[in-house]
């Protein structure tokens, strides 16, 4: 019987087009569960919404909504309705949308910072009374000035003059502004001189003079809120954030993981390292760390270098933040939450009541909310 000869599968053909047709198919259905691009909108339409949710009453909600379009545009920051919510939130919290806004008792604040700073270098009060009576170039006394000064502007203002210009002033201040935070979002200065590359518009002055104004102070307080990474839940920990500094949250989970772990109670306040804390002399978080050194097969240099990054967002891919919350996690019997809220008591000689981080953070949340649900 002669061999049969391979003869080729008839419906060869019609198999390859109908893989073909499989794989588009496939192809498609990938592209179609793709998150919908978001049309490009216009700098006029980002006004509009912000106009739109703004709380009712605040003056001028043309020039603030222009203002903070420019600012998120320049930062490149998206303008969700979330973004635009948490920028009018944290500005109706801190100044009800007043670039300049008024502190009541500043004059007397400002005299006490005076005589705390002359009590502490021993400089008599008749030598501080007698500097304060000299004429500033405004053609009042410098005690005239800051007794009447209304607004941080005011006041700083006033102290700028009194350093450059009376040797008393450099004695007790030493060339710095005791005046440390203004603008509209409060924020404060040295974080704007340190980020003032890429500032959008020219500085006739200083940058400290920019915090200010109501441009300068939206740009440098909407980026501290939302120029960083932070993988947060939910908006309420960035407001913490705002008050406590960029990654609190996340370092406070981290502090209380850590406690969880060893059993070492902490103060949840954000902080991982002491400053300038030698290797051998860690402060509180460092040292109960190290309590985990051999089940985290860690060094305490290791340890260190780990808790350097704890003011990136870096913090969070190290092995040490893994290796602490699989401890913590297994101890607990359940995942632990990667963002807490700061427990910090805020002091300033601005406020007159206790007050906290977290109730700073929650009343903001509330403003957030209520400006979500503005359409």
């Amino acid at each position: 019987m002669p061999a049969m000869s391979a003869a080729p599968i008839p419906f060869a053909p019609a198999f390859r087009r109908a893989a073909i047709a499989c794989v588009a198919l496939l192809l498609l259905a990938g592209c179609a569960t793709r998150p919908p691009v978001q049309p490009q909108r216009t700098p006029a339409e980002v006004r509009a919404e912000v106009v739109r949710r703004m709380p009712a009453g605040v003056a001028d909600r043309e020039g603030w909504a222009r203002d903070i379009q420019v600012t998120l545009s320049a930062l490149g920051i998206a303008p969700s309705a979330d973004n635009l919510c948490a920028v009018l939130a944290v500005t109706e919290q801190e100044s009800t949308f007043t670039a300049d806004p008024r502190v009541p008792g500043l004059g007397k604040i400002a005299r006490a910072e005076i005589d705390r700073r002359a009590a502490s270098m021993h400089v008599p009060k008749f030598a501080v009374a007698a500097a304060l009576r000299i004429h500033s170039p405004d053609g009042r006394s410098y005690a005239e000035r800051i007794d009447g000064a209304r607004s941080e502007r005011e006041l700083s203002e006033a102290f700028e003059d009194f350093i450059d210009m009376v040797p008393a002033g450099k004695r007790l201040f030493g060339g710095l502004n005791p005046v440390h935070t203004g603008g509209p979002m409060q924020v404060r200065i040295d974080f704007a001189q340190a980020h003032a590359d890429g500032y959008p518009y020219p500085v006739p002055g200083t940058i400290r003079h920019e915090v200010f104004t109501r441009r300068g102070g939206m740009y440098f307080g909407t980026l501290h809120l939302l120029g960083y990474e932070a993988d947060y839940p939910e908006p309420l920990y960035r407001f913490a954030d705002f008050n406590a500094g960029w990654h609190a949250s996340r370092n406070a989970a981290f502090q209380a993981a850590v406690s969880e772990a060893t059993g070492i109670e902490l103060a949840l306040d954000g902080d991982l390292l002491r400053p300038g804390a030698p290797l051998d002399d860690p402060g509180a978080t460092e040292r109960a760390v190290r309590a985990l050194q051999a089940r985290l097969d860690m060094s305490d240099r290791a340890i260190r270098r780990a808790l350097e990054k704890g003011d990136s967002p870096a913090f969070a891919g190290t092995d040490l933040y893994r290796r602490v919350f699989a401890l913590a996690d297994a101890t607990a019997g359940q995942p632990l939450p990667r963002a807490v809220l700061p427990g910090i008591d805020l002091h300033s000689p601005k406020i007159t009541r206790k007050l906290t981080t977290a109730w700073f953070a929650n009343r903001v949340n509330e403003r957030w909310k209520r400006c979500m649900a503005r359409r």
